[in-house]
């Protein structure tokens, strides 16, 4: 019995991460050269991005023009960035094996982020094996070599940045994995709340210039050439989507997938579920209302009560706010392919837990979701499951979150940079 009672302990005292983390990156990192040695690597996208950034290399600047087996660039300019350099590294694409190494290193670095976010909002231990155990995931990182894989790394970076205060580097490298993929715009409101009630409007509204600054400048070589061509296809809002590829609204039946009426719903579901957490959830730091807060914009607080707000944006409250809000942008979704489990995988056992779960009801949603995204081609069943556990997880963290009060962990307000 006291043997037991020390594991459990172990189990739930977040102190026990120091020591815990580096054995399961450690085992991480064996699973990870296993799968590479054991399992053949899967063509998907790598070929197209390599047949791309070939075009970039040989001078081409006009995003219109520059396709790949798959079809045209649709990702902003990092992507074509980092690419190229994979392109370098490489032999042009055609040293698969050396590629898959290098997104094993990526996968342990941001799990290793990921997992000091973790441990920067105090999770308990028994939380953590739920980062390693996705086939799924590993999937995505060491076998089909996705652009999404890097999105995510620059992700996390932000929010450990945004945690530890170091609102100006977290700002570049959010930016920096939003040039890869347009999906980091799910997260831009919770991003913005966090920034707003951290260091004040002046200085929130600097850091979005700078986002946009640094937008501007991957962009330019493109741009000059062909401004419009790149805006249209680097955050292209009007995509179509194939019934035969979606994950999770494939129960719906395609005639409602590929309806207008569907779109529109799901859009109008998003802004709303958005709009409940950011004037209910989001400002309690502030502990004041959406209108006191955007007024505040326009009249910013004096600097004891900037200081007290500030002291209230803790590092739980950071990854609760920028995570629920890519569940939520994920739960309204209008399709999502496998590679997009990249964002829920290593979110969701945080957001279980944040959500008050029990932990054996924690491990059973997480592996009804692992499951149901390793169903290909997805089914009725499967879609359901993803659609599902998306839902609950959204629920429980707005029920949980409602009985909080705003109010710091830590007593003592550190520097801001």
């Amino acid at each position: 019995m006291d043997i037991i009672k020390q594991c459990l302990g172990i189990a739930r005292d977040p102190r026990h991460t120091k020591w815990i983390c580096p054995l399961l990156l450690l085992a991480d990192a064996a699973l990870c050269a296993i799968i590479v040695w054991k399992i053949p690597y899967t063509e998907i996208d790598w070929t197209a991005y390599m047949e791309q950034v070939q075009q970039y290399v040989a001078g081409e600047r006009n995003y219109s023009k520059i396709y790949g087996g798959t079809g045209p660039l649709v990702y902003p300019a990092a992507h074509v960035y980092i690419y190229r350099i994979l392109y370098h590294l490489t032999d042009h694409g055609r040293d698969i094996a050396l590629a898959q190494y290098i997104f094993g290193v990526l996968y342990l670095l941001t799990l290793a982020i990921v997992m000091a976010c973790y441990r920067q909002a105090k999770v308990p231990p028994y939380v953590f094996p739920m980062l390693i155990l996705s086939k799924r995931l590993h999937s995505i990182f060491v076998l089909r070599l996705f652009n999404d894989c890097f999105a995510v790394f620059f992700f996390f970076a932000a929010i450990y940045c945004f945690q530890r205060r170091l609102f100006t580097a977290g700002s570049m490298l959010y930016s920096a994995g939003l040039g890869v993929k347009m999906s980091l715009l799910l997260a831009l409101p919770a991003v913005g709340m966090v920034l707003l009630q951290a260091i004040g409007a002046p200085s929130a509204l600097r850091k979005a210039g700078l986002m946009g600054q640094i937008q501007v400048l991957l962009a330019w070589p493109f741009s000059i050439v062909n401004a419009r061509a790149y805006l249209s296809r680097a955050f292209e809002f009007t995509r179509q989507f194939l019934f035969k590829w979606t994950v999770n609204w494939r129960f719906v039946g395609e005639d409602v997938f590929l309806s207008r009426p569907f779109s529109l719903s799901l859009l109008a579901a998003h802004i709303f579920v958005l709009a409940l957490f950011a004037a209910n959830r989001w400002l309690k730091p502030s502990q004041q209302s959406l209108p006191q807060v955007v007024k505040s914009i326009f009249s910013p607080p004096p600097p004891a009560t900037q200081a007290a707000i500030s002291a209230r944006v803790t590092p739980r409250f950071i990854l609760t706010t920028i995570l629920s809000a890519n569940a939520i942008g994920m739960l309204c979704a209008r399709s999502l392919h496998y590679q997009f489990f990249s964002w829920i995988a290593w979110a969701t056992p945080f957001l279980l837990w944040r959500a008050g779960f029990h932990p054996i009801l924690q491990y059973a949603l997480w592996a009804a979701q692992e499951y149901a995204w390793n169903v290909y081609p997805s089914t009725d069943s499967s879609s359901m499951i993803v659609v599902s556990v998306l839902a609950i997880t959204v629920a429980g963290v707005w029920i949980r979150t409602g009985n909080e009060i705003g109010r710091a962990q830590e007593p003592k307000v550190q520097h801001v940079k």
